[in-house]
């Protein structure tokens, strides 16, 4: 074991950090994080969640960085303190065993949803109906607390994102790169919408036949990952 705890690093523990520093970059590159802001973890094994710490920019990652907990929050390794929103990832890994990633971020087009307390009108967009589905907004909890963990309960099953209202968004996935690709479509989807609203035209939406057939690509996919 050497000094940050970490011991000798398997070939998946090197892998899961290098796809965490990447996902911290992209997010930052795209603006769906700012500051210390936002959080992102992967499941290491069934009791082991390698995660980013406190106060630190995702642009600015780097594998020491990244901190190892067990599923109560205990941590294992690492010389920073674990995110300080590690218990709403603790929750979703919890309940939803697939799930290998969950990443909160703060896209701003779909924070724009978030502050209005509104969820983004549904059937407009393919992309939307098969990658994120049924949208809920999870009323605001103070960030941190049990509280704000708990929240999301009761909107987890057949959802693999949700929207956090005053605060952004969460979204689990089979893998840490996934979840970000969740998170792309999402605030594109959001971005759409916003410009939409300018045209002051009426919204067409996808026929239902034709979103009967987008539900059924999303569940081959298997994409609600509950």
């Amino acid at each position: 074991m050497n000094k940050d705890g970490w011991g000798s690093s398997t070939r998946e523990l090197s892998r899961l950090r290098k796809e965490i520093i990447r996902v911290g970059r992209k997010l930052w590159a795209r603006q769906y994080v700012d500051g210390s802001g936002g959080n992102i973890s992967a499941r290491y094994d069934s009791d082991k969640i390698i995660c980013t710490p406190s106060l630190c920019s995702k642009g600015d990652l780097t594998p020491e960085d990244l901190v190892l907990i067990d599923m109560e929050g205990k941590q294992i390794a690492g010389t920073g303190l674990p995110s300080s929103e590690i218990l709403l990832h603790l929750e979703i890994y919890r309940a939803i065993p697939r799930a290998g990633g969950v990443i909160h971020c703060h896209p701003p087009h779909a924070m724009a949803y978030a502050i209005t307390g509104s969820v983004p009108p549904a059937n407009l967009v393919p992309e939307y109906e098969v990658f994120i589905g049924n949208l809920a907004l999870v009323p605001y909890e103070t960030p941190g607390t049990p509280e704000f963990a708990g929240s999301v309960k009761s909107y987890l099953t057949g959802r693999s994102m949700l929207l956090l209202q005053n605060h952004g968004t969460v979204c689990w996935a089979d893998t840490v790169s996934q979840a970000e690709w969740m998170v792309e479509v999402l605030d594109a989807y959001c971005h759409s919408l916003i410009l939409a609203a300018h045209l002051n035209r009426r919204l067409v939406p996808i026929p239902e036949a034709k979103l009967e057939e987008l539900r059924k690509i999303r569940e081959r996919l298997g994409l609600a990952c509950s």
